[in-house]
């Protein structure tokens, strides 16, 4: 079965991941309809979603002012940012000309502080020239997170790339011995280093680095129509840029490289430039 063809199932398991992780119940998905013609979203989502929605083939949609890509079965996907209030609105222009607006409203979470004792000083205040290097190197990430092709890999349900304690979470905000950061763009899953790290869904390599200054082994995996995933922190990268890997297939392994203070794996996503919480989008088990 192709991953697009059990979309709506996902969509409706995503509901039940958000009510698990965030508390209240997610109300039914939303339907609206033209003819036979469906077009089927959440009525409300989470800060940090991932949503999957259907369309009329064919259609034309778009989102936050981005042109959205239509699989050919209708498919469509894009991120809620950590900060978003709501509501989000999608247009839909059907291939007969009839078009359509839908709401999304967007639930808020809370963000708990984190306070990280014991970082390295020279992560956290980097004197101009590592400074210019993070820049570059970070630049070199947000490139390929920008990258969009019509592969469906995002439509399978995701797994965790490993087993651990959860030590840090998506959202939260960061202070490094008192100095208050951005807020935590993942989720940290502490494990033992060479601990190995599976892909959480299929996709392709658009970026693998032993030794990024803040990320240390870094490494990126496309699952397409911009949505990705980032395994930081690493001590070993195990494939190179363009391989296809395969959910559950071996691509790295654990380890305390660039600013951490303890052998774990960083696991971020992302919809293009937006990131998006890895929690709400994992398969339940």
């Amino acid at each position: 079965m192709r991953p697009e063809a059990a979309l709506l199932g996902l969509l409706l398991a995503i509901c039940a991941v958000v009510q698990a992780e965030v508390g209240p119940p997610s109300p039914t998905p939303r339907a609206s309809y033209a003819g036979d013609q469906r077009v089927v979203f959440p009525s409300s989502v989470s800060q940090g979603a991932l949503v999957i929605g259907k369309v009329p083939a064919g259609s034309e949609v778009r989102y936050a002012g981005r042109k959205l890509r239509v699989t050919p079965y209708g498919s469509v996907v894009f991120g809620v940012g950590r900060d978003e209030k709501g509501p989000v609105s999608i247009e839909v222009l059907r291939a007969d000309g009839s078009s359509e607006r839908v709401a999304i409203l967007v639930t808020a979470r809370d963000w708990p502080i984190e306070r990280i004792d014991g970082v390295p000083p020279k992560t956290v205040h980097p004197l101009p020239a590592i400074a210019a290097r993070i820049a570059r190197e970070q630049a070199q990430v947000v490139a390929a997170r920008l990258r969009d092709d019509d592969r469906a890999d995002f439509a399978q349900a995701f797994a965790w790339p490993l087993q651990g304690r959860i030590s840090g979470r998506f959202g939260n905000q960061r202070i490094y011995n008192g100095t208050p950061k951005s807020a935590h763009s993942g989720m940290d899953i502490a494990a033992p280093t060479g601990t190995p790290v599976k892909a959480p869904a299929a996709g392709i390599v658009t970026f693998a680095a032993p030794d990024l200054y803040l990320t240390g082994g870094t490494l990126l995996i496309d699952h397409g129509h911009g949505v990705s995933s980032n395994f930081l922190h690493l001590s070993r990268i195990d494939v190179k840029v363009g391989d296809r890997v395969e959910q559950g297939e071996v691509i790295a392994a654990v380890g305390a490289t660039g600013r951490a203070t303890g052998p774990h794996l960083h696991w971020g996503m992302n919809w293009f430039d937006v990131r998006i919480d890895p929690l709400l989008v994992l398969e339940k088990r």
